[in-house]
């Protein structure tokens, strides 16, 4: 009596001998076949844009640094929200005749909107109107803002009403944004600096239950690194809400490529290409060296990775 094994055996070869050999011919010509592309399809509009935070930019003034932007075809400038207002003439100047384009408004406003104070969230309210207003001014894709942070006390607990009241404060923040032409950007943080949204999709639901275009949210490779299981399918869970990402090195939060081979964009590239994403991908870092050496080799490896991806 044949066995299982055997049969097969049996089977198998008796199948190549009665064929003579096609069997064979055929499992090596689909060896041989090109694989099929499985990936998701990229959008041709997607382009990589990069931007850099004004105090990370080397120079003595602000003309030399975007003299430093220009030289390496950097075309976007972050600019800090704290004092905004009195810079929009200085940044109109400097930006004036140049291929660079104010990104993202970082923060800078003052107290924080899920206070349990009132008269802290409306100092938060007024301070980022103060800033969406020059934002406007300057031409900026919006302002950057996180609902609290770890060390801000006493918080609204982690709650539905919690919630309901944050997407009230931001559709009138987002109002005020879309007449100055503007937006208003979450940003999620990793849980060491914020107990309240830490990943891009939570913040993306909380634009869509807006429903406001003047409400976006953003990604940050450094945050996401901690709390993303995919850096591609965090961008993709953000959609069309997606209005800035940062980047940084992915250990130590450095300039991208001082840690090495850790220091791996592809598969969020990957899912800012298929969402055909085109707006700014900032850094947001230190530096342990010589930013003149390394931010070149910084432009260098990310263009490479969004070539890759």
């Amino acid at each position: 009596m044949l066995n299982r094994r055997n049969f097969i055996k049996t089977t198998v070869a008796g199948a190549v001998l009665t064929t003579g050999g096609t069997l064979l011919s055929s499992c090596q010509a689909q060896a041989n076949e090109p694989k099929k592309n499985d990936s998701i399809p990229y959008k041709p509009e997607a382009e990589l844009k990069l931007s850099l935070q004004d105090w990370n930019i080397p120079g003595e003034n602000l003309q030399q640094k975007m003299d430093f932007l220009e030289k390496y075809n950097i075309v976007g400038v972050e600019f800090g929200g704290s004092g905004l207002a009195k810079r929009v003439k200085e940044i109109k100047e400097a930006l004036n005749g140049r291929n660079i384009k104010a990104s993202a408004i970082c923060a800078g406003f003052q107290g924080f909107i899920l206070s349990t104070d009132e008269a802290i969230r409306k100092q938060c309210m007024d301070t980022m109107k103060e800033i969406m207003a020059a934002a406007g001014e300057i031409g900026s894709t919006g302002v950057i803002i996180v609902p609290a942070f770890n060390g801000q006390q006493p918080a609204m607990p982690h709650t539905q009403a919690t919630r309901d009241f944050l997407c009230e404060q931001f559709n009138e923040m987002g109002n005020f944004a879309k007449e100055h032409g503007t937006t208003v950007i979450f940003e999620p943080l990793n849980r060491r600096e914020a107990f309240y949204l830490r990943q891009v999709g939570d913040a993306a639901s909380i634009c869509r239950d807006i429903n406001n275009p003047g409400v976006r949210c953003m990604g940050d490779f450094w945050h996401m690194t901690w709390e993303e299981n995919s850096d591609m399918g965090a961008f993709l869970s953000a959609g069309e809400y997606l209005q800035h990402v940062h980047v940084a090195s992915r250990k130590r939060r450095l300039i991208p490529g001082e840690d090495g081979e850790a220091d791996n964009y592809v598969d969020g590239f990957k899912g800012l290409k298929a969402l055909g994403y085109n707006k700014y991908v900032s850094f947001e870092c230190g530096t342990k060296g010589d930013p003149n050496v390394l931010l070149p080799a910084a432009f260098e490896l990310l263009r490479k990775q969004w070539d890759e991806a």
